[in-house]
């Protein structure tokens, strides 16, 4: 039973702490739209994703108004697309008009973004697959609301290398395709080790082939709350500290889990997960290296910060699933440097580089996210890597992903301009040492020995 001081904090979280829904997400699943003919499969996915979601929107602003819970954004997931269309679609153009129908879709249900233009890889590319790749660059300059993922490799079935070459060239060509908008196009692109199939966050959501036909997952975030709930134990030992953020956490997991069995039940939609990631903003007061630096360290980026987000991360998961028994998609702390005003102000004093963010990945919830790069920068610099963070998502059974952008035209010391929740970003230094022979060999590479589990 809800009591009226839980009420009431619960309120001051939302007006004063920046506490938010994220995101309502909407998985779908299009399976059942497989044709061989582009026209029919584009209008069987239009159809069903209209029917689908129409009361999506209507329906979070219903349950915003009524609880007073800021909702940020109501979005869609879709079964990967290169399983819907790998029937129809024989060139990367035939790809870009489903891409074409999903944005039309996604404007006439007036969500924020539908993710699902991905590509599941880990092992080896159909043709198909191949095709939807390629066809990346072209499908995010033409299209506002679409994002793409790429799944590259897995604990269970190692690294696809011909892919992670082909995603540094990707990158590279997205980013050229988009140069007018500061390479915006590349935001919208994931490239990912051990992709989750509930995913509700942008860009890498996509609706996995084991899931329902339609399910709504939620994702929460808090920093603002973790923080202010920090600032009340500044000097205390590790015990309180931990007791803290794990009681914080579990308070804004229940939000949700209240969140996202309303939308279910009106949508008549099951319930999926409730993903409790820390997700910063651009804002001041919603940054998780400011959490960081609550917790003791000068500057997020020196000593001491991969431990303090390894504490961090495990005691957000762990108030989570006391508050849920469906805690899902990525839950932790999110660490996207164009979105969170401590991680810019660090990475542009120099404190916060690369290899430091790489670093912190080993104990994310994800990986090197938002960050820009000059926009010379080679695609086989790239491909490595991503090479290197899904290897550390592969060894270590963790999700792990890279979502870089090279800004075309500018170079260190610039800043590139996204807007909104995406912000900005000082364009940080690259190692310019060449692994292209590295790169370009050829096949996969194989499964760490302790996948072996059967």
């Amino acid at each position: 039973m809800i009591n009226i001081f839980e009420v009431n904090e619960t309120n001051k979280m939302i007006s004063q702490e920046k506490l938010d829904v994220r995101t309502i997400t909407m998985g779908i699943s299009l399976l059942s739209c497989c044709d061989s003919d582009i026209d029919r499969v584009c209008e069987k996915v239009y159809n069903r994703i209209t029917t689908m979601a129409k009361d999506l929107v209507a329906t979070g602003q219903e349950i915003e108004k009524e609880y007073g819970i800021p909702i940020v954004n109501k979005r869609i997931s879709v079964t990967p697309i290169s399983l819907v269309g790998g029937s129809a679609c024989k060139t990367p153009e035939d790809f870009v008009k489903l891409a074409k129908t999903l944005d039309a879709a996604a404007k006439t249900v007036g969500v924020n973004f539908i993710g699902g233009y991905s590509a599941l890889v880990s092992k080896g590319m159909t043709k198909a697959e191949e095709l939807l790749i390629r066809s990346i660059p072209q499908a995010l300059a033409q299209t506002e609301r679409v994002c793409s993922s790429v799944n590259v490799g897995s604990t269970k079935t190692g690294l696809n290398m011909d892919a992670v070459r082909l995603m540094g060239e990707v990158v590279v060509q997205t980013a050229e395709a988009t140069k007018d908008a500061d390479s915006l196009g590349c935001a919208k692109l994931v490239i990912f080790c051990n992709a989750p199939d509930d995913n509700p966050f942008m860009a890498g959501a996509f609706h996995g082939v084991t899931e329902a036909d339609a399910v709504i997952h939620v994702g929460v975030s808090g920093p603002g709350v973790v923080k202010r709930a920090i600032e009340q134990v500044r000097g205390e030992n590790f015990e309180v500290l931990c007791e803290t953020i794990k009681k914080t956490a579990f308070k804004i997991t229940r939000v949700g889990q209240l969140v996202a069995q309303e939308a279910s039940r009106r949508l008549g939609v099951p319930f999926g997960i409730i993903d409790l990631s820390l997700a910063p903003t651009p804002a001041v007061g919603d940054s998780v290296a400011e959490i960081l630096e609550e917790i003791g360290l000068e500057q997020v980026g020196g000593p001491g910060t991969t431990a303090a987000l390894a504490m961090l991360n495990d005691q957000v998961k762990k108030g989570g699933v006391m508050a849920s028994s469906y805690v899902g998609g990525l839950s932790g702390a999110f660490i996207p440097v164009s979105e969170d005003h401590g991680m810019i102000e660090a990475a542009a004093n120099g404190r916060l580089c690369l290899e430091k963010l790489e670093a912190m990945t080993c104990v994310c919830s994800v990986g090197l996210d938002m960050i820009a790069i000059p926009g010379d920068t080679p695609a086989s610099t790239i491909s490595g890597i991503i090479a290197d963070e899904a290897a550390i998502g592969m060894v270590n059974q963790k999700t792990t992903a890279v979502r870089l952008i090279p800004v075309i035209g500018k170079t260190v010391g610039e800043t590139a301009e996204f807007g909104g929740l995406l912000g900005y970003a000082p364009i940080m230094p690259v190692n310019r040492s060449d692994c292209s022979a590295f790169i370009n060999r050829t096949g996969r590479i194989p499964a760490p020995i302790h996948s072996f589990k059967n």
